[in-house]
């Protein structure tokens, strides 16, 4: 599992650089929004946004589920819900702070409409999830998340073609070696989830797959910055204090464009219960 995944989550700083970014560029909207999409919700009661954070997802789901609907966000940093608490304020939505495991503990079993995840179901235990998803799904309920394409180990077209490089990761990692000695960084298989995993693991927990697409998701270099810049994504992971994460990061970005634009891949799946279409 990432770094990402286990610390550094419920923390102020963390918290409220991620919304500020959240706010300020559309990757976590527009990912949210086709999410939310692709859930179907028009016919909707309860939806659960899982591990849902400061809300971004939570707040697309609202603009698309009906007037009636109750909206969860669940989400195991307190820190990340009480910025949610304070930005976004809607009587169909609740925050539970749980971790998105014990999701069945804290949704009526068969009750839910849809789950909705964005950015993270690859930082959980992804078979437990699977299971609690299923076991609070009602018949023909869809379950909508997607994957970043270095862990489901997919490309869209346009990630050859048109990202940069090199990449603001790479030249972090030149400038980390270059001045720190810190070997290059390497990605391990255990943290890949492709789509054969995710399909096994879906049909051990009794759900069906109906949909998975290869998307690209356009940033620039800016955008890209900013996200290196909130703690918990700040790079190299290892060995580097905050300040120092920064300083490398500066002079990486000095060798880039803010304009030159970089593409990233996402695996979106979209699972259902029993595969009843709806």
């Amino acid at each position: 599992m990432p770094q990402d995944a286990l610390t550094g989550w419920d923390d102020e700083t963390t918290a409220e650089a991620y919304a500020s970014f959240a706010r300020t560029y559309p990757m976590y909207s527009a990912s949210s929004r086709d999410l939310a999409a692709r859930a179907r919700l028009a016919e909707s009661r309860t939806v659960v946004d899982l591990c849902g954070g400061t809300g971004a997802t939570a707040e697309a789901i609202l603009a698309l589920a009906p007037p009636r609907a109750e909206v969860v966000s669940l989400d195991n940093a307190p820190a990340m819900q009480r910025i949610g608490r304070r930005t976004l304020s809607d009587p169909r939505l609740s925050w539970v702070t749980a971790r998105a495991e014990e999701l069945a503990e804290h949704a009526s079993a068969g009750g839910v409409d849809a789950v909705v995840c964005n950015s993270a179901i690859w930082k959980t235990d992804v078979p437990a999830v699977f299971g609690a998803v299923r076991r609070v799904l009602r018949p023909g309920g869809r379950f909508v998340f997607n994957i970043g394409g270095g862990f489901a180990g997919v490309t869209h077209p346009d990630a050859q073609a048109r990202s940069v490089s090199p990449t603001l990761g790479s030249l972090i990692e030149q400038i980390a070696a270059r001045e720190y000695g810190t070997p290059p960084a390497s990605v391990s298989g255990t943290r890949r989830l492709p789509l054969t995993a995710v399909r096994r693991y879906l049909t051990a927990a009794g759900l069906t797959l109906i949909e998975a697409d290869v998307t690209a998701q356009h940033t620039t270099m800016a955008e890209r910055r900013a996200w290196l810049s909130i703690p918990v994504f700040a790079r190299p992971e290892h060995g580097f204090s905050y300040d120092q994460q920064m300083a490398i990061l500066r002079k990486a970005y000095a060798q880039t464009r803010p304009d030159d634009v970089t593409v990233t891949s996402w695996l979106v799946v979209v699972a259902q219960l029993n595969g009843v279409q709806g």
